[in-house]
């Protein structure tokens, strides 16, 4: 922070030296010191805050370096910079007037700065007025003291197309309409005398100049009457070049409060035969700008600007339909309830699907504004090794999400019964289906899989084929899509190129034993005798071996069975059984002695 401070006062002593020289009297550079501020110190991003706080330290710099203190810190004196100060030698310097000047934008900043908060915060305008009234009034002191004899004819006209800025813009926000277009036409023809009067590049600031404040003078004249204005506004729009600085941010602003106004006569739209009451502001807004919206994308030079303002009407149209669905949400219950009753969807529900459709078209419209700028590059396309240029993959993407935009469409509620409508999305499916399908065949071509991409030029010939055939009971639905026969003579084309492509191809293949080019799963050791360049034996991963081997049959361990032993007759042992007989108390006594044995 306090680098960037001491860089801040480098710069600022540098611009003080610069303002010294003068040929003729003190002169004071008032433009381009106020350009080169605001560039440096934030407004670049919009960041009025940030250019405030700049103005401050800056005064207090050259408070100090002049002696020119209010007071100490102990007790505020005022000091005021007059006209006889200034025919004093002793303050015979210019920077008595950029301190007037500052002081003007430290006010200038923090209304602008009062003005972003006021969106949120409605009670901070009168804050706004009462600083954008101060600028005004320092603007005025500067003018003053620019009359002195000894400041130059050129610093005098400065001051007073400065000041002529200051006092319009106090009328614009007080919506006094006339008098603000009389202070910025008198600040538009002082700036416009300046740039014809000097040097081609002193010139390039004062057009600028005049360009931002041309739009305040058209929303000036519209508010006063004049009916051409709101066109002329969005011929600047164009003009700006879609940009997202503050003209082209000043020129959306001055747009949309335009048709906030013409919004409060549109009460009702009409759309696939359905008149649907339009009661919410930020719909009407919406609506009512659709078409100059529509007209000012057709009319775009390039396609920078085209596809910026594809972004802003898709902003504008999500913002809208996100107002109508918590509209939605509150009339729940109602709607169910018209629903049972009717069996019918409800207006605001249909204005939701209106607004849902016209959010899936511009989407299409914008891929499809995007694909034919890929497609002119894919064709001028040369190799570059340095910069990646356009591929049909890129191509594929887009068409992918025109169809899924396109799928949506055929499912919006309240038109599910709608055949008409249904049928239209079918073709316009199957005419984004036929170039998806045409730019995958050429995807195949690049990597020269030439049966796949003749299949696939083949299905595109049917989808084609499909669509003239359909096309006949709804004239009116390729109206506003690609040529179909356009597709069909470069399928044919592209066919016979193909053929060509393939048999060249053909012939120019090395002659290969048969065996390399067919790869099995073989391991090296079972494949010795063929020759084969397999990238795959110098990989992290060798195929060498079959691992873990297979299994193979044994023999089983013999086991031995007695067979013989069931035809063997044994001698009889009879002789050798003891005979129990009847021996009573005698044979018992002999068997405990053992005479028995």
């Amino acid at each position: 922070m306090a680098a960037d401070k001491l860089n801040e006062a480098k710069l600022s002593t540098m611009d003080d030296n610069k303002e010294n020289e003068s040929e003729d009297g003190i002169g004071l550079e008032i433009l381009q010191i106020i350009k080169d501020s605001q560039q440096q110190h934030g407004l670049r991003h919009g960041d009025y805050q940030r250019y405030r706080g700049y103005c401050s330290r800056r005064l207090r710099r050259l408070r100090k370096t002049l002696g020119f203190k209010c007071g100490n810190r102990h007790k505020f004196t005022g000091k005021k910079v007059t006209v006889e100060m200034l025919s004093d030698n002793r303050y015979s310097d210019n920077r008595y007037l950029l301190l007037v000047l500052m002081e003007a934008e430290r006010a200038w900043s923090y209304s602008m700065q009062l003005k972003q908060e006021a969106n949120t915060e409605p009670r901070k305008r009168f804050h706004l007025l009462s600083r954008l009234r101060k600028a005004a009034k320092h603007g005025e002191r500067l003018e003053k003291l620019c009359e002195s004899p000894r400041v130059d004819a050129k610093t005098k006209l400065e001051a007073q197309a400065y000041t002529s800025y200051l006092s319009g813009m106090v009328r614009f926000e007080l919506q006094e309409w006339k008098a603000a277009m009389e202070a910025f036409n008198k600040c538009k023809t002082i700036y416009e005398k300046l740039a014809s009067a000097f040097t081609e590049e002193l010139a390039v600031l004062y057009h600028q100049r005049v360009e931002e404040i041309s739009p305040n003078i058209r929303y000036c004249a519209y508010n006063i009457g004049d009916q051409n204005a709101m066109n002329e506004l969005m011929q600047m729009r164009l003009s700006a070049g879609g940009g997202a600085g503050l003209m082209a941010e000043k020129l959306e602003a001055l747009i949309t409060q335009t048709r906030a106004k013409q919004a409060a006569t549109m009460s009702e739209v009409e759309w696939r035969g359905r008149t649907l009451p339009v009661k919410i502001d930020k719909a009407r807004i919406f609506l009512l700008g659709l078409g100059d919206n529509e007209a000012a994308i057709a009319q775009a030079a390039s396609e920078e600007t085209k596809e910026h303002l594809y972004e802003t009407l898709l902003g504008e149209c999500r913002d809208t339909i996100q107002a109508v669905r918590e509209e939605l949400k509150t009339e729940a219950k109602q709607r169910e309830r018209s629903e049972e009753a009717g069996g019918k969807v409800s207006n605001l529900q249909f204005l939701h699907s209106y607004l849902t459709y016209i959010k899936l078209w511009t989407v299409v419209k914008r891929n499809e504004s995007m694909a034919h700028v890929l497609q002119a590059k894919l064709k001028e396309a040369k190799p570059d090794d340095n910069k990646r240029g356009a591929r049909p993959q890129d191509l594929i993407r887009l068409y992918d999400i025109i169809l899924q935009s396109l799928a949506e469409l055929s499912s919006l509620q309240g038109l599910e019964e709608d055949h008409t409508f249904q049928k239209e999305v079918a073709l316009k499916m199957l005419v984004y289906k036929a170039y998806r399908c045409f730019f995958i065949a050429q995807s195949y071509v690049l990597v020269k899989k030439w049966s796949e991409a003749l299949v696939l030029y083949e299905r595109v010939l049917k989808y084609a084929k499909e669509v003239q055939s359909k096309a006949k009971s709804l004239n009116n639905s390729l109206k506003d899509l690609p040529d179909v026969q356009e597709l069909i003579t470069e399928v044919n084309a592209e066919k016979y190129s193909l053929q060509a492509a393939a048999i060249l191809d053909s012939e120019d293949a090395p002659d290969v034993p048969a065996q390399q080019s067919v790869k099995d799963n073989k391991p090296l050791s079972e494949r010795l005798e063929t020759f084969y360049l397999d990238p795959a034996l110098v990989g992290k991963q060798p195929n060498l071996v079959q691992f873990p081997p297979d299994f193979q049959p044994i023999p089983c361990k013999p086991l031995f069975f007695d067979l013989a032993l069931n035809h063997v007759a044994f001698p009889p042992l009879d002789d050798k059984v003891e005979q129990k007989g009847k021996g009573g108390l005698t044979g018992y006594i002999k068997g405990i002695f053992g005479f028995g044995n």
